[in-house]
């Protein structure tokens, strides 16, 4: 990796270096050349081969970091490997986020993916790593090592930051490549044959150098993404040559950290630039499936649950072990979704909005004036990649807590276009949610509310027929995952929400996941 875009001030040394575990939040000292004893790890456990404790679990994962690796070039590129692990399980595409939650470079990419939470948690804002909250949001290793101290954890890394940075607390072993995949490779296809880890990171480093030197639409970036699958196939088949790999249950996954333009860079928010994409293979995958509602952010929970460790919802991981993500209503509404109307800065073809709701949703656009752009005259149903490419640099890059298709109300994409007098004002009902015995319910949804002028946003909650009652008001900016308390009359049956929109050439309000119970 050039060293204009990845120099990292804790930057290990550049030679292979074994590291054992450090205090949750340091950033060890590599020793250039040397393999440093692991008598400071946390694990009683002996080292069973070349330093890495003997594994105790009949679950095994490999998750593999490919970095910098656009989607539409892995899908278009020779890469037999890659993608007969997409043929056997699970695929998934989604968008990063981008400025102002971070720039769309490896510090905050790979740190979400070892975290489970976003940026705005984890606060990896760049490369320095300064700020960095590891010590609230330890890596998946960490935290699989705080469960169950015998478990054991690999961690190689091409990028030294991977395993100086990122992984820098409990793992059992970690491996710093210094940009030597084939060494990479042949290293953890050796601890992977012939040692027994129970959790294992690596990360490629090629084909970001590629698309630094040559571009991501080059003939050498698409030959790097070639060159690596053979790494991965090399990698893969190493766990397939394990005499106990019959009994074992593994589950594989590869992932990016972000994309990169067709000239080759990245850190901003064009669509290329935030291509990423999570593949599983293991038992539960469907053969061949693809999902929408699946992120990055998912995969360090996934780690989590497939190795038994119990997630406490006091760690506030913005991911989801993939196999509990549930499509919501919204979602259901993708093959319906449509190309653009007066967005004329989004490709013809790309299809991704709609006014039409799921069966039981509604929107009320009485109060809405005539005119302004179609795609958002009162509430719509969108996906990011249409959404968020209506103008770059306003914010919509922030909503990465919604997934797949979300409800958006964005007064300032509609303002853009003519329209009657007034402000936009427009309303978005739910079904009728049963709470006949109930005394209390929460209403959870994601949600990213952003202003940038005159605008409100209020929630009101109506059982049976009765008026409608505020739950909450919204003034000022917020991002998150609400969970709200609601106390229900005595005698209610049925309660609707109301999500009531308004504003005057501001910013937007989105909502996803909406479910209302005990």
């Amino acid at each position: 990796m050039p060293r204009s875009i990845r120099t990292v001030a804790a930057a290990t040394a550049a030679a292979t270096v074994l590291l054992p575990a450090a205090p949750a939040g340091a950033s060890p000292a590599a020793v250039p050349g040397s393999a440093v004893p692991l008598s400071a790890a946390p694990t009683s456990a002996a080292p069973a081969y070349k330093g890495l404790p003997d594994g105790t679990k009949q679950a095994k994962t490999l998750v593999i970091g490919v970095d910098g690796t656009r989607y539409d070039k892995l899908a278009a590129a020779d890469a037999p490997n890659l993608k007969a692990l997409m043929a056997g399980g699970m695929t998934a595409t989604s968008n990063l986020y981008a400025n102002p939650l971070a720039p769309t470079l490896s510090g905050p990419g790979w740190s979400t993916i070892a975290t489970g939470v976003w940026p705005d948690k984890h606060q990896v804002k760049d490369n320095a790593f300064t700020g960095a909250r590891f010590d609230l949001y330890p890596d998946f290793a960490s935290r699989l090592e705080t469960a169950d101290p015998a478990t054991s954890t690999l961690v190689i890394g091409s990028w030294n930051p991977i395993t100086g940075n990122v992984f820098n607390g409990k793992a059992d072993l970690r491996i710093a490549e210094s940009e030597n995949d084939a060494k990479t490779a042949a290293d953890a296809a050796d601890y992977l044959a012939h040692g027994n880890p129970d959790a294992a990171f690596l990360h490629f480093d090629g084909v970001d150098e590629a698309g630094h030197a040559s571009g991501g639409a080059s003939a050498q970036y698409a030959a790097a993404i070639h060159t690596v699958d053979t790494l991965v196939g090399q990698v893969v088949q190493a766990v397939k040559s394990r005499a106990t790999y019959g009994s074992e249950d593994w589950l594989i996954v590869v992932t990016t950290d972000h994309g990169h333009t067709d000239a080759g860079g990245h850190g901003g928010n064009s669509a290329n630039e935030r291509q990423t994409f999570v593949i599983a293979d293991g038992a539960g995958y469907p053969a061949g499936s693809r999902r929408y509602d699946v992120k990055p952010v998912d995969i360090a929970p996934t780690v989590l649950r497939h190795e038994g460790a119990a997630i406490d919802p006091a760690w506030r991981l913005d991911g989801q072990p993939i196999d509990e993500i549930v499509p919501d209503a919204f979602d259901a509404l993708r093959p319906a979704l449509q190309g653009r109307v007066d967005e004329t800065g989004i490709p013809a073809g790309v299809k991704g909005w709609t006014h039409t709701p799921p069966s039981g949703w509604s929107i009320d656009n009485s109060r809405m004036p005539s005119g302004g752009v179609t795609e958002w005259r009162g509430w719509a149903f969108a996906t990011d990649e249409f959404w968020s490419a209506t103008q770059l640099g306003q914010g919509r890059e922030t909503n990465v807590r919604a997934r797949d298709v979300f409800a958006v109300a964005d007064s300032d994409e509609w303002d853009d276009k003519a329209h009657g007098a007034g402000q936009f004002d427009s309303t978005l009902v739910s079904p009728a949610y049963p709470v006949a015995g109930l005394g209390r319910a929460t209403l959870s949804f994601a949600t990213d509310y952003k202003v940038d002028g005159p605008q409100t946003g209020d929630v009101y909650v109506v059982f049976d027929d009765g008026a409608p009652q505020l739950v909450k008001s919204y003034r000022a900016d917020l991002n998150t995952v609400e969970h709200l308390p609601v106390t229900v009359p005595a005698g209610a049956t049925t309660a609707r929400l109301q999500f009531r929109y308004t504003g005057t050439n501001s910013a937007f309000w989105t909502v996803d996941q909406v479910s209302f119970g005990a």
